[in-house]
């Protein structure tokens, strides 16, 4: 992966670009961000451009025979290291280790290199099981190791979500891990720092990798996934900085969720129980997914509605499409409903994942918003 293919945080990229072209290379560095961040993409950059043959000021060439390898994942200087667990294809404990699961890993990166463990769990097939980095590729690193390189100026192993890793597999890599072999890195890729086993953490340097910008967000749907603007204003808008989230919501993230919001809104005011029942039902036709993103779009429209409300307009991040709405919703906003109406689409939110009955629960909830906006009124 080439670092022009992540858009935005070009802080890190110039940061790490810096590293390598002064030679001042940690043997052991840990991307920690939250899912969707980016760290894993990031780590993947990074390689391919410490091995680069020709690299640019900005990146790695993309056209030498290391690049090509990178770019295919195939190179025999890259190692990979992730979660994994028994499977149709690899049925015994003792056989599980990441080497069987390569042709899976580079399938599932190649789809979406920003996918969560939950993603890569439903891409196994194995949802009912738990992954995790086991004691069997403790061994596997080591001998990796061992080696020469067979072509590149560094030997890259990647560990993808070391808090999944087993203690005995920790302990058995601390010393490699702390004085590898000449020209090895580690990179790590974490979602989850402070559940990085603290043996781990402290023999590595850390990357904090920011969230996306919605910016970032917008300008990664548009470009490299062809989504357009205001699906992708939508999606940035809902996601909160993960770029993985916005592209599982970028098919509901449409004039759908304002739209019935803002008709949700009038008809809970005036107390139109005819529209709400007919709203209730076109509710009930969206899936699961988009149900459960409706709530969150709402839970964010009162967020941007408090700051309207309270005097934040320079912090309000929705599209302009929706401004002219959210200034007039926020006059029926106060300390007398503010709290309890989060709170109702919060409950909302968790009943719909779990398989509520989407009528009853919308309908309930209309009743209960219609007498929530009218306390300010008393």
């Amino acid at each position: 992966m080439l670092f022009s293919e992540i858009v935005g945080l070009d802080e890190i990229k110039q940061a790490l670009i810096r590293s390598a072209l002064s030679g001042k290379v940690a043997h052991a560095q840990l991307f920690a961000g939250s899912e969707g961040f980016g760290q894993l993409p990031l780590a993947l950059a990074y390689a391919q451009y410490l091995n680069c043959t020709y690299k640019q000021p900005h990146d790695a060439c993309g056209k030498c025979s290391s690049c090509l390898q990178f770019h295919k994942l195939i190179h025999p200087d890259l190692h990979f290291i992730f979660p994994t667990t028994t499977t149709k294809r690899v049925t015994h404990s003792e056989d599980v280790a990441s080497f069987a699961f390569l042709p899976e890993w580079r399938e599932f990166l190649f789809k979406n290199p920003y996918g969560s463990l939950a993603e890569w769990i439903d891409f196994l097939g194995v949802e009912n099981k738990l992954c995790s980095i086991t004691r069997n590729e403790s061994r596997n690193i080591i001998k990796a190791l061992s080696f020469k390189t067979f072509s590149a100026e560094y030997k890259i192993m990647l560990i993808w979500l070391p808090e999944l890793m087993q203690t005995e597999t920790a302990n058995a890599i601390l010393k490699v891990l702390e004085e590898p072999s000449p020209q090895t890195v580690f990179l790590l890729v974490t979602n989850a720092r402070d559940k990085v086993l603290p043996t781990i953490l402290s023999r590595t340097q850390v990357i904090n990798v920011r969230p996306f910008s919605d910016e970032e967000i917008q300008q990664t749907l548009v470009k490299r996934f062809e989504i357009p603007l205001l699906q992708a204003q939508h999606a940035a808008f809902l996601a909160e900085g993960n770029l993985n989230e916005a592209l599982k919501m970028v098919d509901n993230a449409n004039a759908f969720h304002a739209e019935f919001f803002q008709q949700w809104m009038r008809y809970c005011f005036k107390a139109n129980f005819e529209a709400l029942v007919n709203l209730t039902e076109q509710f009930a036709e969206q899936g699961r997914e988009r149900q459960r993103n409706f709530f969150l779009y709402s839970l964010k429209i009162i967020r941007e509605s408090m700051l309207a409300r309270f005097g934040g307009e320079a912090l309000l991040r929705l599209p302009h499409d929706s401004l002219t709405f959210v200034r007039n919703f926020s006059r029926f906003l106060s300390e007398k409903n503010i709290e309890e109406l989060i709170g109702l689409l919060n409950n909302s939110t968790y009943h719909i994942e779990r398989n509520a009955n989407p009528k009853m629960l919308f309908l309930n909830l209309s009743i209960q918003i219609n007498r929530l906006l009218n306390k300010t009124l008393e």
